[in-house]
């Protein structure tokens, strides 16, 4: 048995946050073997080889499913063989999830994302800057959150826009 839990949505955009683009280059934490190694054991996460190849295959599968370039269905596979049971206790209905052969890593992430598409729909996104590859969720009323941050990206994409804008304002003269 497997208890999801919602905290699992931060580990989400964690993993989804292992590509960055660090000094203009793309890097990727779990290509690199010592660094994925610390990454997961700084999440308690097993480490060994078959694990970290687990965690890029449903890191890469969610990201091209946010950003709309595979359908949701993509990630069938990391469901595999799992089934839920309700039990009626004292308290209520409790639904007990059984994994079967589904990778547990895998099944904890997808099932973070199900849950913010179910409650934040649309709010897990790419950062809008297209030079980073950074998630975010986000959770500001008006749903306008664009950047995975706004000392990062959003200043530099706004000092883009004014220069080009002022720019553009001098040649018309």
């Amino acid at each position: 048995m497997l208890k999801v839990v919602i905290r699992d949505v931060d580990l989400l955009v964690d993993l989804l946050n292992t590509t960055p683009v660090v000094d203009g280059v793309p890097t990727d934490v779990l290509r690199d073997r010592h660094k994925a190694t610390r990454w997961l054991g700084e999440r308690d996460l097993p480490s060994s080889p078959a694990a970290v190849a687990s965690a890029r295959r449903v890191r890469d599968a969610i990201a091209r499913v946010v950003r709309d370039e595979e359908p949701a269905r993509t990630l069938e596979p990391f469901l595999e063989g799992v089934s839920q049971t309700p039990s009626v206790g004292d308290d209520g209905v409790r639904w007990e999830l059984s994994t079967g052969s589904a990778d547990p890593f895998g099944l904890r992430c997808v099932l973070a994302w199900a849950h913010l598409q179910e409650t934040l729909p649309g709010r897990l996104r790419p950062c809008a800057n297209d030079d980073c590859r950074l998630f975010l969720v986000d959770h500001s009323r008006a749903n306008t959150r664009r950047w995975c941050s706004m000392a990062a990206c959003g200043n530099r994409l706004k000092a883009r826009r004014h220069h080009r804008r002022a720019t553009n304002r001098g040649g018309d003269d």
